[in-house]
């Protein structure tokens, strides 16, 4: 049973096909990755597995999921929605179109650690020289922002949110507050060191206002980062079905026209680069890892990493796609468990050597010593 049908067409291939083998970053029709800017190439492992377990490496990330910290958060705005058996924040509601559950924040906090182990255990990228104020801008469970107190004793760390969702205990450096990233900010101008966000693309809808917003409120020599997963899938080497042949690459496309339903560009971050160099910042630079998919890669690290991000993936098919492509485009929640029934035996088969991509894009404001 398809959609119904009033329901719009899944976009094309151009939105999120799996690139052709032509081309070992891209596939020739817009979609290549700069190839100066690729932090990590990924060799494929023909003994593979298709059914690894997801959770065989808990392990290695274990250490990174644990924080602990001594003082309180005060209490905020406490009032949840429920709607497909999920909960969603009360405060600004609809701004945010995924869940704020516990399986929704184990999951985030999951997806911390395979970002920052993708990055060589690096929280930024930008060149950050004895930060005095950090901003995390969706700061989710505030994992990003503990670890960033604890690297960074000396300097205040604040987690802005729509959700309440923090921990109440943490580093005496850090805090969190609960507001929406998109209305005025409150941050005096010229009073930052450092302001980040990461997988917020679902979250914001007018990015040049942000950057804008960011640049008044940093110091001079002040630095910005955006780090964001492009959910467009590449194959390097013809292993998988082209555009929506492979099962999953139809979910994202139908996921994407949801959110663009809504007002939000999931993909935006194919300019953030132009973005900041738009909105006056200098020293502008762009660094692109490959995520892979599955259990496929013959490096060990990258297999793990591959390994947690199809688990990261498979949790998450429910919480991405049902409020977009029920809302958005009038599905219903049974014709997105029927059609999630491919996409679990796509991402399964380790045959497919698929991936994404992840960017990290900073810039700097101009001046400072």
């Amino acid at each position: 049973m398809g959609p119904p049908a009033n329901s719009p067409s899944p976009p094309g291939s151009g939105d999120a096909a799996v690139a052709s083998p032509k081309s070992a970053v891209g596939s020739g029709n817009g979609d290549e990755l700069e190839a100066s800017a690729v932090q990590n190439a990924i060799e494929a492992d023909d003994t593979a597995d298709d059914h690894v377990d997801d959770s065989a490496s808990d392990a290695a990330y274990e250490s990174d999921m644990n924080s602990t910290g001594s003082t309180s958060v005060s209490s905020s705005v406490r009032d949840y929605v429920f709607e497909n058996n999920r909960r969603y924040h009360k405060f600004q509601e609809g701004r945010y179109l995924l869940p704020n559950d516990d399986a929704e924040q184990e999951r985030e906090d999951m997806k911390h650690a395979m970002c920052v182990s993708l990055c060589s255990g690096k929280l930024h990228m930008c060149p950050l020289e004895n930060p005095q104020k950090i901003l995390d801008l969706g700061t989710g469970t505030g994992i990003w922002c503990i670890d960033m107190g604890d690297e960074y004793p000396g300097a205040e760390v604040i987690g802005l949110d729509l959700s309440p969702i923090q921990p109440s205990w943490v580093p005496p450096n850090v805090r969190f507050m609960i507001d929406d990233v998109e209305t005025e900010w409150v941050d005096p101008p010229n009073s930052l060191d450092y302001v980040h966000g990461r997988h917020i693309c679902m979250t914001i809808k007018n990015f040049p206002r942000l950057a804008a917003q960011a640049y008044t409120a940093l110091k001079p020599g002040g630095w910005i980062e955006l780090q964001e997963l492009r959910f467009k899938i590449f194959c390097d080497d013809g292993s998988a079905p082209e555009g929506e042949g492979y099962g999953y690459t139809k979910f994202i496309n139908l996921a994407m026209a949801g959110f663009r339903s809504f007002g939000f560009d999931p993909l935006v971050m194919e300019n953030n680069k132009n973005m900041l160099i738009d909105a006056g910042f200098v020293n502008v630079e762009e660094k692109i890892w490959k995520v892979p998919i599955g259990a496929w890669p013959k490096d060990r690290t990258m297999k793990t990493i591959g390994i947690y991000n199809r688990s990261l993936i498979m949790d998450g098919l429910h919480s991405v796609g049902i409020k977009p492509i029920t809302k958005g485009l009038g599905w219903s929640e049974q014709e997105v468990e029927l059609l999630l029934v491919d996409v679990r035996k796509a991402l399964m088969d380790a045959s497919n050597h698929v991936y994404y991509t992840f960017h990290a894009v900073y810039g700097q404001k101009p001046g400072g010593s």
